[in-house]
């Protein structure tokens, strides 16, 4: 079991028992030390920039969140037993400790089912207190609600919806490298230039380069991001703070293509379970927020969002700069075209009746660097290709339900048909992408 600790700089040990990973939280050894990595330097910055102090149990969340990260960074898949399932045991200075320990059960199974792992938490005293702004700093967002907005097709229909819906959202946002001003670009034709948030999250310093690739774990930190958010509005708002999260319901229950593909292939990040669990662990230790999942986005496919979006000109105008793709950074920020948020993407234009224009890339020249998925199959790296085809031809033959199996066993008996549904819907959505490309 790897043994993971994230606590102050201050209560770094000077001698550090051989295995045990210690990290920074919030701020930088000094001097730096060997084996020491530091998490989330300019966090406590960014929040006092935007002018707001997040409540204690946010911030704690937030703590949690970061630390979670850093371990699923830091332990390798490839060292464990199968190549994929780790134990991971986590030690996590927080403010108020005490309020965590009778979660620490539900935390564990829900970062089970998000990344596949045996998780250990321990939590700790002393852990680092929420920014506090000058009251001269102080800021106050007009804004009814949280609306996280990555720079993809779903948070982008979204943010457009909220608006044109009459709701006046403060937007999150995670910066990742390329989405930053397109990010900015959404808020500022959406007349939010004033409610938009956007943090960043640097990969952690302090322990080897080649670090742990897959990313489920890190989607915390968006959730977390938006309960720091959340925690600044409550006070203008009679109940619950809204952070709704934009993603379509096929991307979102992710149902294996095939037995095979349980691990790495089928991410959980806005899984039902997943978001279930979260709110659950919110409401237990009184941080005032509702994670929703509107049933408008929850049940539709990626190509039916497309279609039912309020404002179709302003979709127009900004879609062709959302990010879709799994490799995007691998080649070059240009879309890959064959991976399967590829291929849903593609898919969605076709369902839609829209024309697929997304951006041509200025580094490669391309819109998709593998746009002939009949000549792409052929190569080396594209299973999700087959996986699809074979997932669709599959579901043809033996029918939805054979094909889904058991992915369904957490929904509700009234709700079963709805994702049904929208699982074989969106499997004909990518099945005729498919079919128009000769590949079945």
């Amino acid at each position: 079991m790897k043994k993971i600790i994230c606590c102050p700089e201050s209560l770094v040990p000077e001698t550090i028992k051989s295995g045990d990973q210690y990290f920074s939280l919030y701020s930088s050894i000094t001097p730096k030390r060997e084996g020491i990595g530091h998490i989330a330097i300019n966090l406590k910055r960014e929040i006092r920039k935007a002018g707001f102090t997040p409540s204690v149990r946010a911030w704690d969340f937030t703590s949690i969140a970061l630390s979670v990260a850093a371990a699923d960074m830091s332990c390798k898949r490839s060292q464990s037993a199968d190549g994929w399932t780790r134990q991971i045991e986590l030690d996590i200075c927080l403010c108020e400790p005490l309020v965590w320990f009778g979660q620490k059960k539900l935390l564990e199974s829900t970062l089970r089912f998000l990344t596949g792992d045996f998780w250990t938490l321990n939590f700790f005293p002393n852990g680092e207190a929420p920014p506090q702004p000058r009251k001269s700093k102080v800021k106050t967002y007009d804004a009814n609600c949280v609306s996280l907005v990555s720079g993809g097709v779903d948070s982008l229909v979204g943010a457009i919806d909220l608006t044109r819906k009459g709701e006046a959202p403060l937007f999150v946002s995670k910066t990742v490298l390329g989405d930053k001003s397109f990010q900015s670009e959404i808020a500022m034709k959406l007349g939010a230039q004033d409610r938009h948030l956007q943090w960043s999250y640097p990969k952690p310093k302090g322990f080897p380069k080649d670090s742990e690739a897959s990313t489920r774990g890190r989607s915390v930190i968006f959730f977390a991001y938006a309960v720091l958010a959340a925690s600044t509005l409550e006070s203008n708002l009679d109940g619950p703070v809204d952070i709704y999260v934009p993603e379509n319901g096929f991307i979102s229950l992710n149902v294996p293509l095939n037995p095979g593909r349980m691990g790495t292939l089928s991410t959980k990040t806005t899984h039902p379970v997943y978001l279930n669990g979260l709110q659950k662990i919110w409401d237990a230790v009184n941080i005032n927020a509702k994670l929703r999942f509107p049933h408008e986005y929850q049940f539709k496919t990626k190509g039916e969002l497309l279609e039912g979006c309020l404002d179709k000109t302003l979709l127009a105008e900004l879609i062709p700069h959302s990010t879709s793709c799994g490799r995007f950074g691998t080649y070059k920020r240009t879309h890959c075209g064959r991976c399967v948020p590829c291929m849903v993407r593609r898919a969605a234009f076709i369902k839609a009746g829209l024309p697929d224009t997304t951006d041509i890339a200025s580094t490669t020249g391309k819109q998709y660097v593998f746009d002939d998925l009949s000549v792409s199959g052929l190569q080396k790296g594209a299973n999700d290709i087959g996986a699809l085809a074979t997932a669709y031809l599959r579901y043809r033959k033996y029918g939805i339900n054979r094909y889904i199996g058991g992915s369904l066993a957490f929904s509700p008996k009234d709700e079963r048909s709805k994702y049904e549904g929208v699982v074989k819907r969106g499997l004909d959505e990518v099945g005729q992408l498919l079919i128009n490309h000769g590949v079945i």
